[in-house]
């Protein structure tokens, strides 16, 4: 069985030095595009600790006419919810996150958009471990699900447990993973 707190370190490391020098990632390939339609919420992030940078994503959806939407988290037992706001316009968060400040109701979004520590190429997730993503997963479960990773952080297979939520798509800056492998 692996160690998910082991994994989760080594892979963290990895993907701090590698975005150290690593290429931007593409635009949203034709699959992606085809999604953002005018009026679409995409549930963004800002990245923090390496991710890789949805910021070409996040241009694709303004440009469709769609609304971005950040995260908000209070703590490591609420939910997440997603408000729509302006990258620009963050204050600092538990975790070391950037987040908008959250007045009123969160958004339904369409689309998330959720930042990796790991993943397989059946499009398993490995996240920061607090399950933030895999409720909101659950609780909007129509919704198109995109990891945003480097290549790096991919793994040969990832231990699942029964709340883990597979992704429906995860974009490296080399190519496109779909559930069974890459497109």
């Amino acid at each position: 069985m692996i160690d998910k707190s082991g994994l989760r370190r080594e892979l963290r490391a990895r993907r701090r030095r590698f975005a150290a020098t690593a290429p931007p990632l593409p635009a949203p390939s034709q699959l992606v595009v085809e999604a953002l339609t005018p009026g679409v919420i995409v549930a963004s992030y800002v990245p923090v600790g390496g991710e890789a940078d949805p910021a070409l994503f996040d241009a694709a959806v303004i440009a469709a006419g769609g609304r971005l939407a950040w995260p908000v988290v209070i703590d490591r037992e609420l939910p997440i919810t997603f408000h729509i706001g302006s990258a620009d316009l963050m204050a600092d968060g538990p975790y070391g996150l950037r987040q908008p400040v959250a007045e009123g109701g969160g958004v339904v979004p369409d689309i998330i958009l959720t930042p990796l520590v790991g993943f397989d190429s059946r499009c398993n997730r490995l996240g920061q471990g607090a399950g933030h993503y895999d409720r909101a997963f659950a609780l909007w479960p129509d919704a198109l699900r995109i990891g945003i990773a480097w290549s790096v952080q991919q793994v040969d297979a990832l231990p699942r447990d029964p709340w883990d939520v597979p992704l429906h798509m995860i974009v490296t800056e080399t190519e496109t993973f779909l559930p069974g492998g890459p497109k």
